[in-house]
């Protein structure tokens, strides 16, 4: 209940009419899951922006997967992380203890949540994108049958650039491209193949 109040009161009246989102391929975004969404990533903005792209009714099943040393920092922003956005926290270099690092994720995919997962892994310079990690095709190999939907954003990296805290109002491109599965190929191909896709849609 938490999570609809906060994207319906804030997040949506932000992202959809204070800033203004364009999006390109809208039919291709699943509403049910399993399913995940991979974008590249330039602000915490690119966050709220994927999430306002799917009605209220299915808010609680798309859960971002985001860094774990800065959203669980503190008891009171791990609590509004967890309980209002709905996040999946990664560790980036867990201890063999603590398991593996995309259990969470996997764990969200089985029970038929749509995760939102940057493969850039951290945000990158406003507007340019970096080279994906591989965690993706691992996620995308341990699912064979899980659509990878490909989403480029645009803007958001100029409406709010990392390290900035004030909120200039920007238009935000999003261009969703057609599902990807991982095919016989190992996980530094498909990766490859996925970041040329996302990266095709910034001309579409």
């Amino acid at each position: 209940m938490l999570k609809k109040i906060f994207f319906a009161l804030f997040v949506r009246p932000l992202i959809l009419i204070i800033s203004g989102v364009y999006v390109v391929g809208k039919e291709k975004l699943p509403l049910e899951g399993p399913c995940i969404i991979a974008a590249n990533h330039n602000s915490h903005l690119d966050t709220m922006v994927l999430m306002s792209l799917f009605p209220l009714s299915k808010i609680n099943q798309v859960k971002p997967v985001a860094a774990a040393d800065y959203f669980m920092k503190n008891k009171y922003f791990a609590w509004f992380s967890q309980h209002v956005i709905g996040i999946i926290p990664l560790k980036r270099r867990p201890s063999k203890e603590e398991g593996h690092p995309l259990l969470g994720v996997t764990q969200a995919l089985e029970k038929g949540d749509m995760v939102i997962v940057f493969p850039e892994g951290s945000r990158g310079t406003p507007e340019e994108m970096g080279t994906f990690k591989t965690g993706i095709a691992h996620l995308a190999k341990a699912f064979p049958h899980t659509p990878v939907i490909p989403i480029y954003i645009h803007g958001a990296g100029k409406a709010l650039p990392k390290g900035e805290a004030l909120f200039v109002p920007f238009i935000i491109d999003v261009h969703i491209g057609d599902a990807l599965y991982l095919d016989e190929e190992d996980h530094k191909t498909f990766t490859a193949r996925l970041e040329k896709h996302i990266k095709s849609l910034e001309n579409e």
